[in-house]
This record gives C-alpha cells, structure tokens and sequence, in this order.
C-alpha cells in the first residue's frame, strides 16, 4: 500500500512542465502607446516597441519588433529587428532585419539576411554580413557612403 502514495507525487511536476512555455513569452518586454523613452535601452530579453523611442537600443542577442504605432529614432542592434512602423536610424542585426509592408526605414542595415515587403518603405544602405561579421579591409564599411568617401580621398591624394 505505500506505493499507491509515491506515484501520486509524480504528477504534480509534469503538470508543472508547461510553464516555461508560458515564461518564454513573458520574456518579451513592451514599450505602450503612451510611453516616450528617450535615451538608451539596454537588456537581454525581446521587445515590442509600440510607443517612441529616442537614442539607442542594444540588445544583441534578442529580437527588437517594431509595432504599427511605433516611431524609433534611434541606431539599433539586436539579433533580429522587425519593422511595423517608423524607424529613423541605423540598424545592426546579427541575424536578419525584416521590414514589413507597412513599415518605413531610413537609414543603414547591416545584417546577415534582409527581408523588405512590398508596399514597405526602404531609404538607406545595405551590408550583408555572414553571421555579423566585422567588414574586412577589401570590403566597404557601408554600401552607401563610405565607400563613395574613399574613393574621393584615394582620388584627392593623387592630385
């Protein structure tokens, strides 16, 4: 007859099993509407920015989505960016940068993979970079720019 009680125990972790399911999307944090951050935003869990942000946000190794209502005017470095509204700055991603189709992008990308919808607005340039790797001198640091930059430098120096 004792066990008939050791079993019972045995349930309790296994319906304790799916809440680190239910944690994983507690892990992404969000900026509202009504909230106006201005400054740096630094962390190591996801966000949804559905308000404004101002300055920079650095967080490498998560996901940074930017929702319908949100207007970003700051450089942004994450693993994964996604774009929904409005971003003013530079974006620097590890993995890949998406913008939707209704999103709105000016400003430079550097990334291993890029994804712009139809519809989506793009003003700026690309670097592609496998697995965020540092530009190496035969590369250009940006598409547009820099390497326009050197070029005019190389030139000046000759005359």
């Amino acid at each position: 007859m004792t066990p008939t009680p050791q079993s019972s125990p045995e349930p309790g972790p296994v319906a304790a099993a799916p809440r680190p399911n239910v944690t994983t999307t507690a892990d992404q944090a969000t900026i509202g509407k009504s909230l106006v951050i201005k400054g740096e935003v630094t962390g190591s869990e996801a966000l949804y920015i559905d308000g404004r942000v101002e300055g920079s946000i650095n967080l490498a190794g998560n996901r940074v989505t930017v929702g319908r209502n949100g207007v970003v005017n700051a450089s942004v470095t994450a693993r994964e960016i996604v774009v929904l509204g409005k971003v003013k700055g530079n974006l620097t991603a590890s993995d890949r940068v998406d913008i939707r189709s209704d999103g709105s992008l000016t400003g430079d990308v550097i990334a291993a993979r890029i994804s712009i919808e139809d519809g989506a607005y793009f003003k700026g340039g690309i670097d592609i970079r496998k697995g965020g790797a540092p530009a190496t001198q035969g590369q250009p640091a940006k598409v547009n720019g820099e390497a326009v930059k050197e070029k005019e430098q190389a030139v000046e120096a000759r005359a």
